[in-house]
């Protein structure tokens, strides 16, 4: 037990680095001369259901909207575990199936096999976490695969609001691409409206020079259930 606790610190820390590479590497790239931003809305219905004290099953919806929110872009469904065998890590393996239009406005189906890794920092007057997450892609168009570590910081509000602000920064590497080649930063509330029902409203701000568009600024939601 003590070596694997010490080959995943050692994996969180290679992670770190690599999340700080990959977020100048992004930040440094040159703007592309042709328009690229788009406004859009995010929006996520997450059902999480108990399976014993350390495994729970969770599904999601998910509906993006772009075009200045003028058209359905993107629904996905995705179904898996989560493992918790402490307060400090987690481990979620799951599946994405994904609709999304290509460059020419169709509708191209997408499979993702993914895998995310949770550590959470033992701070005491607020929270600080890294994730890994590895996703393999399978789309039409070929295979890849894409890491993308976060670090992501909340603070809770006083007790009576039942809410707390997070930050999250998150690069993105791309094996077709071989660099970073996205960053997505994330500011937003979440809240506690009962003890099974929870809500977050966001903004996030992605920069990608490779896809079109590529630059977006996005309203999100995500409503949370647990059974």
């Amino acid at each position: 037990m003590k070596r694997f606790q010490k080959l995943m610190k050692i994996n969180i820390l290679a992670g770190f680095l690599i999340f700080l590479c990959g977020l100048i590497s992004v930040k440094s790239q040159t703007p592309p001369l042709v328009e690229q931003d788009d406004v859009q809305s995010w929006n996520d219905i997450q059902l999480t259901i108990p399976m014993s004290k350390k495994v729970d099953f969770v599904s999601q919806l998910t509906g993006r909207f772009g075009k200045n929110i003028s058209r359905l872009n993107d629904a996905r469904y995705q179904f898996g575990f989560s493992f918790k065998p402490n307060k400090t890590w987690s481990f979620h393996p799951f599946y994405w199936n994904i609709k999304a239009r290509d460059s020419r406005s169709r509708f191209r189906t997408e499979h993702r096999l993914n895998l995310r890794i949770g550590f959470k920092f033992p701070t005491k007057t607020f929270g600080l976490s890294h994730r890994s997450w590895f996703e393999y892609r399978i789309r039409n168009t070929g295979k890849s695969w894409r890491y993308r570590p976060s670090l992501t910081f909340e603070k809770e509000f006083p007790k009576k609001f039942n809410a707390k602000v997070y930050i999250t920064e998150e690069p993105f590497y791309d094996s077709i691409l071989k660099k970073f080649s996205r960053n997505r930063f994330t500011v937003g509330i979440n809240k506690t409206l009962t003890k099974k029902l929870s809500l977050d409203i966001y903004y996030m701000r992605q920069n990608d020079g490779n896809s079109r568009p590529g630059d977006l600024n996005v309203i999100g939601t995500s409503w949370k259930i647990k059974l």
